[in-house]
């Protein structure tokens, strides 16, 4: 007989005696307030932090929608991992059903039959929810097969650190056994029920339905499910309810703090940096104490999940360096949670040897590349909390002895090498034509030159074939001659606040004496501040909309056909991603064409665009001496030589940024690619065609 349509539905309670029932809803309340109480404890502890220097919660609706939409597509967690991405949508959206099946549930229950005398727990909608809920569920299973399989099978490196704990793995345990509990608990129940009813429409529940074969076919009769059933359910519920508990406690409190952090990211995290309060006294500056730190910098240690995906993208990481940035955010959340406890006396954020939280080698270690927050999947913003530390060494002392000197030669003299201000324009008495002078005409392109290209005699080489093509271009453009200083975009990220606030009043009132339709850098870095950093200060007049690299004004050239580029070159080349245009600016196209344009055959670096491995320069690289196993420049010139697609066959590795040039020429001697490549600049590249277009066209 079939049963029909309208009755096709599931006992709930079943076997579960009134008592039963009784201590399930008093146990049930019980976790909920543990669970808020616990929930409370962790965003109340967030007050008790600094205020943040940025909005966080402002236009909270979009917000909203945005962090949604991050969220459930789980998009940050197919970067650079597409398994890790798969099994997290797996276990995302398997819990978030699970979870909504048994509110629909919990609704039907206690709160439509009480009211209506009915329930909607039947029929089309009932056989709906069993194939979904079953669907989802062996979803969920199989992602958080996949993730233990990861975390013990292959035991992958980056799921696994000093600061690896019990609750990482009580954590995939507990999720596997509740989905798996739940399939055993269906399976019995269907197979107990049979003795007493047509369940032929559970097929539907295809996971389940399999699951209670399975213990026919092994010998268990409807009596002994019937008879089992109590036990199983209990230790179900039980896992369910102290999984709930839990939550606020540990490691799964990340699928609050997650999205909470994601909903108050700031999407300029990193790419501009909070600023010292004018009142603040030295000793205010950086952080002293756990809670001199912000709300949502605390937020952010909450967030971590200990995925490892900033240690596997970390430059410094990669070469030896002393630095993790997992362990940055974990050591700082671990001291935090010890010193409510009362576990641990008073000790400094961050120290030059000594007793600290984080050690000054591992701040200096830091490259500001942002590979680590490109590649977080929760929006952790690991370069403010790392600046604020830097800004402490700074206003203690403590700062690098080499990088004090690139800081005093700053203050002295405007650039870090230390050089006269004088000598700033000498590069250009090489040329045969004069280089315009923007304090003395308006000119449409500020062409704001920068140190390396004007001090470092490799740097000028490209400093001067990019005169050359704002000539061949016929462009109206100038520079500021002596009165141009350091940009300070890597002065402000080692620490030097206060040098940084004085370099923004000297070049903005420098810039703002001229008459121009838009500034050009040469710098990445000088375009990632001038931009996103100098507009934020009431001495610049500018907004970012006014500031560009050098190869975006040069590619709009070549697109307008203001600069015709012969395709005269044909080597075989590769293009290296500066961070601070890349990875900070979104702009990864305009020289690859320029690249392009010259004729050459350009082949891509494994690691390019927003993945791009940093060259080692930036955040004072340049300046900061490092114990290391081999430099970031080595590495990056291996795998342009051993791993892209030409191989040895690369002639030429492409840069769009003097400190990339300079580290890289570095790097070529100290690492024995003399004889296997050379580095050049795009402007070099596009000189040489255009002048061996000039030769073909006299001959």
């Amino acid at each position: 007989m079939t049963l029909p349509l309208q009755a096709a539905t599931r006992p709930t309670f079943w076997q579960i005696s009134p008592l039963g029932k009784a201590i399930f809803y008093y146990l049930s309340a019980v976790a909920i307030l543990v669970f808020l109480v616990g929930v409370y404890g962790r965003f109340s502890r967030y007050a008790r932090a600094s205020e943040d220097p940025f909005p966080r919660l402002d236009d909270l609706p979009a917000r909203v929608v945005t962090a949604a939409g991050i969220v459930l597509s789980n998009q940050k967690q197919f970067d650079r991992d597409w398994v890790a991405g798969l099994w997290h949508s797996f276990v995302f959206w398997g819990f978030l059903t699970l979870l909504t099946g048994t509110t629909i549930l919990g609704i039907d229950m206690d709160l439509y039959r009480p009211l209506t005398g009915d329930s909607f727990f039947v029929g089309d909608f009932y056989l709906s929810y069993s194939f979904v809920m079953d669907l989802m569920g062996l979803l969920f299973v199989v992602g958080l097969g996949i993730a233990i399989w990861r975390r013990y099978g292959v035991h992958m490196d980056r799921l696994w650190g000093r600061h690896t704990d019990s609750s990482d793995h009580l954590l995939v345990w507990s999720l596997f056994l509740l989905g798996v509990g739940g399939y055993l608990t269906e399976g019995v129940r269907i197979l107990g029920t049979s003795a007493t009813r047509d369940v032929s429409f559970e097929t539907v529940s295809f996971v389940g339905w399999t699951v209670a074969r399975a213990f026919e076919g092994a010998g268990v009769t409807p009596e002994l499910a019937t008879a089992a059933y109590p036990a199983v359910w209990w230790s179900h519920s039980l896992l369910a309810l102290w999984f709930v508990a839990w939550v606020p406690y540990a490691k799964p409190f990340h699928m609050l703090s997650s999205f909470a952090n994601v909903l108050t990211r700031d999407e300029k995290a990193g790419v501009r940096l909070p600023g010292v309060p004018a009142d603040a006294a030295p000793e205010e500056i950086g952080p002293n104490e756990i809670d001199d730190f912000s709300w949502k910098q605390l937020l952010d240690q909450d967030a971590c999940t200990k995925c490892g995906r900033c240690s596997d993208a970390c430059p410094a990481k990669d070469v030896g360096r002393p630095l993790d940035p997992r362990d940055v955010i974990l050591d700082l959340k671990r001291y935090r949670e010890e010193r409510d406890a009362g576990e641990a006396g008073e000790m400094p954020i961050i120290a030059d040897g000594g007793t600290s939280v984080v050690d000054s080698e591992t701040m200096e270690s830091c490259l500001a590349c942002m590979a680590c927050m490109d590649s977080c999947p929760v929006e952790i913003e690991h370069l403010t909390s790392f600046t604020e530390m830097n800004r402490r060494l700074t206003e203690s002392g403590q700062m690098d002895e080499h990088a004090q000197d690139a800081m005093m030669n700053v203050f002295q003299h405007g650039n870090s090498f230390g050089d006269p201000e004088r000598k700033r324009p000498d590069w250009t008495d090489e040329l045969d034509f004069d280089v315009p002078d923007a304090r003395e005409e308006a000119v449409k392109f500020l062409w704001y030159v920068g140190d390396y290209p004007s001090y470092d005699g490799r740097n000028q080489e490209i400093a001067k074939a990019l005169a050359r093509v704002f000539e061949a271009a016929d462009v109206s453009y100038g520079i500021l001659y002596e009165d141009e200083q350091n940009a300070g975009n890597d002065v402000r990220r080692v620490g030097e606040e206060g040098l940084y606030e004085m370099l923004v009043e000297d070049n903005a009132a420098a810039i703002q004496d001229c008459e121009f339709d838009r500034i050009v850098t040469t710098d990445p870095h000088a375009y990632n501040t001038f931009m996103n950093e100098y507009p934020e200060f009431e001495a610049c007049e500018w907004g970012e909309d006014d500031v560009f690299h050098y190869t975006q004004v040069v590619a709009d050239l070549v697109e307008t056909g203001a600069l015709d580029v012969p395709t005269t070159l044909d080597y075989t080349v590769t293009f290296h991603d500066p961070c601070h245009l890349g990875r900070y600016n979104g702009e990864f196209e305009a020289p690859r064409e320029l690249v392009d344009a010259t004729g050459c055959e350009r082949v891509e670096m494994p690691r390019n665009r927003k993945d791009s491995f940093c060259c080692g320069g930036g955040g004072g690289g340049l300046w900061i001496e490092v114990e290391e196993e081999r430099k970031p420049s080595e590495e990056r010139l291996r795998e342009a030589v051993e791993d892209t697609k030409a191989g040895s066959g690369v002639e030429k590795f492409v840069v769009a940024c003097p400190m990339c040039t300079t580290m890289f020429e570095d790097g070529r001697k100290t690492g024995g690619f003399e004889d296997e490549l050379e580095i050049v600049g795009v402007t070099e590249l596009l000189a040489e065609a255009l002048n061996d277009g000039e030769v073909a066209a006299s001959a």
